[in-house]
């Protein structure tokens, strides 16, 4: 089995208002509450142990998340573009209640089509699972056998927590990702997966080793 260890960034001050925060926004780093839920994390994560690889969005968030763990556990960082978030254009830094006032049509298509953008942008929810599983596809051919931790957002996660099911699209908006939430995907030598854990946060309720 090769199993991946999918692991949603820490908070960042736009978390707690649940603020759209996508790849074509301000790029925020970990809040002070994230900073403390990576360290949480990586201990958690040390306990567990058998993590080889440490796999991350570019972005800040991500990074700063993956860096807490990959310290804490000995390893080096590899940098996966496309792990970024979904961009999604107008809507950044709005909550969806703006949205809705705002662009309500184009959220309506985006929620009933995975091919229908959010407004003032191109990427689509399924391109970014199309981009989202190649990246899953290199991490099972290159780590066969191990567990890796990915690190990224909740649209490419979530992507691939679908992918794994055999879920419908629209089943993507019927998933919960809190911030520094741990998911696990195990994938036999066929690639068959199995979702073995999903937004996975009691690591959160116990303090971080300082």
């Amino acid at each position: 089995m090769t199993t991946l260890v999918l692991l949603r960034h820490g908070a960042t001050l736009l978390t707690p208002g649940r603020r759209i925060s996508g790849s074509g926004g301000s790029n925020p780093g970990l809040s002070p509450a994230g900073r403390l839920q990576a360290r949480a994390t990586a201990e958690a994560l040390a306990r567990r142990g058998g993590i080889e690889a440490v796999v991350t969005s570019p972005m800040r968030r991500c990074r700063e998340t993956a860096q807490a763990v990959a310290a804490r556990l000995g390893l080096g960082l590899q940098v996966e573009q496309d792990l970024r978030e979904a961009d999604f254009g107008a809507w950044e830094g709005l909550t969806f209640a703006e949205v809705r006032e705002r662009h309500p049509q184009d959220l309506d298509a985006w929620f009933a089509s995975p091919d229908s953008p959010p407004t003032g942008t191109d990427e689509t929810v399924r391109r970014v699972a199309r981009r989202a599983a190649a990246v899953r596809d290199g991490l099972l051919a290159r780590h066969a056998g191990g567990t890796v931790l990915v690190v990224s957002h909740v649209v490419p996660l979530r992507s691939l927590l679908r992918l794994a099911l055999q879920a419908p699209p629209h089943s993507l908006f019927r998933m919960e990702l809190a911030a520094a939430s741990l998911s696990t995907v195990t994938y036999d030598g066929s690639g068959t997966a199995t979702v073995q854990a999903l937004n996975d946060t009691h690591h959160l309720d116990r303090p971080a080793q300082r």
